[in-house]
């Protein structure tokens, strides 16, 4: 499917051209290669606790190719200073700052004996840490709103101009305007903008009938590493995973485009450590595409060539109209379970289609399967979990099958 759309009917082209088989082979596979990302990230910009600079170097230094800044309602385009804290961790932060990048790049003042520093723009900061082909820094928003007292955060990778929130008369309503507004900045510069759903279950502000409802909506958050997102759900509300499944078999029936689940850190918090806190390396995507670039990832993710973990890599996913393969790139001394999770024709919920421990195992794709997705968990433990979440995984996206 080709990420440029050049007439009003782009959210239907999205959902036509979405609709079909998906179909991908080792050989087609051989010509890419996987890139490690995070798409949901916060700084000094907003609501994070560090300059941009350190986060982008921690990230590249683990091994990211790409990194999203998605800081709430800024594209880090104007000028903005920030006070210093008077918090020893912050204080002794700024001198490491200053020491790494030298005064000829730090801009900062003395104002009523405060320490003061101009935030270096999307501009200067991507232009520090990029390099062709080994790391991207992707333009982004976090478009922040609400209706009452719910949260609707979505995120715009790859925007060009600022989004300011839309607003409306309900949840499901905010969440529309808000995606339409970011898929007519893609329509109106020709440029691939991807917006994607943020932590539905972050104070149980949207539901399942209100992900139900989008239109045009391609991605939203499987796996948030924030303390407060609720993955699990609880007594009362469903699991993201649970929820994505549902979603899908209501789209599905709708004839809308499947939604694809993102693993994310979203942090906030790089000074402090441990559950209570929203760290980096929780969560991010694999994307196999041909370059690394932001149209190019975007269309590969928009064709479902990605999947999404929490430490699990995977060497394989294969998959056409017969057969759904998926191996794993294993660590010694961790075991393995890939589970392949479905919806049958007619039928209205996802079970377990089959199950295997081990590092590689495939499904045969039988008339009567609708659609399709993997789950592989591991023994390995996570370095730094949130929740109950206690162990890695990954994610593959669901094919359909017509």
């Amino acid at each position: 499917m080709k990420y440029v759309l050049p007439s009003i009917l782009l959210t239907m082209a999205l959902v036509l051209g979405s609709c079909g088989d998906r179909t991908k082979n080792s050989e087609e596979a051989v010509k890419k290669r996987w890139y490690k990302g995070n798409l949901h990230t916060h700084s000094f910009w907003s609501d994070g606790d560090e300059f941009p600079e350190p986060i982008l170097d921690w990230y590249k230094s683990n091994d990211y190719q790409f990194i999203a800044l998605s800081d709430h309602n800024t594209i880090s385009m104007e000028e903005k200073w920030i006070q210093v804290r008077e918090d020893s961790i912050y204080q002794n932060s700024f001198k490491k700052y200053l020491e790494t990048y030298g005064e000829d790049w730090v801009d900062y003042k003395m104002d009523s004996g405060k320490v003061e520093v101009k935030l270096k723009t999307y501009a200067e900061y991507s232009k520090l840490f990029e390099r062709a082909g080994e790391f991207l820094v992707i333009h982004s928003e976090e478009i922040t709103d609400r209706y009452e007292d719910k949260h609707v955060h979505m995120n715009a990778t790859n925007i060009q101009q600022k989004i300011d929130p839309k607003g409306g008369n309900s949840i499901s309503e905010v969440m529309q305007n808000n995606l339409n507004a970011v898929l007519e900045q893609r329509r109106e510069t020709g440029v691939p903008i991807m917006p994607h759903i943020n932590h539905p279950n972050f104070f149980y502000s949207i539901s399942l009938e209100d992900m139900k409802s989008l239109r045009g909506e391609r991605f939203f958050e499987v796996y948030n590493g924030h303390p407060m997102v609720h993955n699990m759900g609880d007594s009362t509300h469903i699991s993201i995973e649970e929820m994505w499944d549902q979603i899908n078999i209501s789209y599905i029936n709708n004839q809308k485009p499947i939604m694809y689940g993102l693993a994310t850190d979203d942090s906030h918090n790089y000074h402090k450590m441990g559950h209570k806190w929203s760290n980096s390396g929780r969560g991010w995507v694999m994307v196999q595409a041909d370059t690394l670039s932001a149209p190019s990832l975007i269309e590969a993710m928009e064709r479902g060539d990605f999947y999404s973990t929490t430490g699990v890599t995977l060497k394989a996913v294969d998959y056409d109209n017969k057969n759904l393969t998926v191996e794993v790139e294993p660590e010694a001394g961790i075991n393995y379970t890939i589970t392949f999770l479905g919806c049958l024709k007619g039928e209205t919920e996802v079970k377990v289609l089959k199950s295997v421990d081990g590092i590689e195992a495939n499904l045969d794709i039988t008339d009567d399967i609708l659609f399709v997705r993997s789950k592989i968990t591991s023994t390995k433990l996570q370095e730094n979990p949130i929740e109950d979440i206690k162990y890695e995984a990954a994610w593959t996206q669901p094919v359909l099958y017509k």
